[in-house]
């Protein structure tokens, strides 16, 4: 494929947004693929791929440049270079680890990650964190998420390939993934509401809850709600799914998605305080704490996410977290079951939170934790704790 200049200037233009302003990944190279309309698919994928490949192995490319800082295009330009013979496997000039230094890098230059953020893995997961790293480097594969309230997975399945969108079942029972990427956002099954993008990792978490048919449920931290989604099909729309968050406009989202999947049952509620949350005791057969954290485990759909968290965010976050599970652990009714999720794989944001809880909550017992790695999983990494509330006959 030949390169042409504009397609050069794209990556650049993004990578500026990226590494100079700080802003998402994600949003900077939707905005530059918008602005080249005229751009084939081969085009958009070059600048799409490069970008989020170098902003993935921006450490190891800074090595390999010699470069100790991102400062000027000029800089960039040199990033960009080295990548694309990096990429290419060409031989790479006399400099770095191929040329003056027969140094083996550590872990957090070979792997492009913060050196804290390998020390907390090391700190973790001792000998696997090299496993670890690699597979969070790994690009994302597009999950589908069938909506049993509107079809089969089976159905869904045979949909998308008459529009020639191949896919293949995973083990979780609703669960699809493309067997390349493609815009399914166009097709017709999405238009009826057959189907949410959400991975895999995610769909077990609502499993995970052993929601029923009648239940009362709340989805206490559900975001633009694709968890509260999946719940309603779970408990075939019977019951009430009440998805709460403290951003307004994200249960705007949330509502948009719900009609356009015929969840019926769910109900949104903003928390302005927690007020809120004690209007609420002890009324919930089963609640989702999908807490606020660092998002470590899903660093591969997010890789400029690890240059933007340090040790001192994730302390905060710990803090919010743990007022989160604290607070509204109290709507679980006697004989309830708590989910406690995180798509974070630090056992100081996961396994250490629930132990806490559990010291100073004794009406609460644990039945079971499970973390899915993402070298071992192979798809998301998170973390999930299920709780229950002792009935007063126990």
């Amino acid at each position: 494929m030949k390169i042409h200049s504009v397609l050069i200037n794209g990556v650049l233009s993004a990578l500026e947004e990226i590494f100079f302003t700080g802003r998402y990944a994600d949003k900077v190279i939707e905005y530059v693929l918008r602005q080249h309309p005229k751009w084939g698919s081969r085009d958009r994928g070059f600048v799409a791929s490069s970008a989020y490949d170098i902003v993935r192995h921006k450490r190891y490319l800074m090595y390999l440049s010699r470069l100790d800082k991102l400062e000027t295009s000029e800089d960039l330009r040199k990033l960009l270079d080295i990548y694309l013979l990096w990429k290419n496997g060409d031989r790479l000039p006399d400099q770095g680890i191929r040329g003056n230094s027969s140094a083996e890098p550590g872990l957090g230059i070979k792997y492009s990650f913060p050196d804290w953020f390998v020390g907390k893995l090391e700190e973790d997961y001792g000998a696997a964190t090299e496993d670890i790293l690699m597979s969070l480097n790994r690009e994302a594969s597009v999950v589908l998420r069938t909506n049993t309230l509107k079809c089969s997975r089976s159905q869904l399945q045979h949909s998308l390939q008459e529009e020639s969108i191949n896919t293949k079942p995973l083990q979780v029972a609703e669960a699809l993934e493309l067997s390349a990427r493609k815009n399914v956002f166009q097709t017709k099954s999405f238009k009826l509401g057959w189907f949410e993008v959400q991975d895999t990792a995610s769909q077990e978490v609502g499993h995970f809850l052993q929601t029923e048919p009648g239940m009362q449920v709340i989805d206490a931290c559900a975001g633009a709600g694709g968890k509260s989604l999946h719940l309603s099909a779970l408990s075939k729309g019977k019951g009430r799914v009440l998805s709460m968050d403290v951003e307004a406009h994200k249960l705007e989202i949330l509502k948009k998605r719900a009609r356009r999947g015929g969840c019926g049952n769910i109900e949104t509620r903003i928390i302005t305080d927690n007020k809120v949350i004690k209007r609420l005791a002890s009324k919930a057969d089963r609640v989702l704490l999908d807490v606020p954290c660092s998002g470590s485990g899903v660093i591969r759909r997010n890789p400029d996410s690890k240059w933007k968290l340090s040790p001192e965010m994730i302390e905060d976050l710990k803090i919010k977290q743990f007022q989160i599970l604290s607070q509204y652990a109290q709507m679980v009714k006697p004989g309830g079951k708590l989910v406690y999720a995180t798509c974070s794989i630090f056992k100081q944001e996961n396994e250490a939170q629930v132990a806490r809880f559990l010291s100073e909550n004794d009406a609460f017992v644990l039945e079971i934790e499970q973390t899915l790695l993402p070298n071992v999983y192979g798809y998301d990494g998170f973390y999930m704790a299920r709780m229950k509330r002792k009935d007063s006959r126990e």
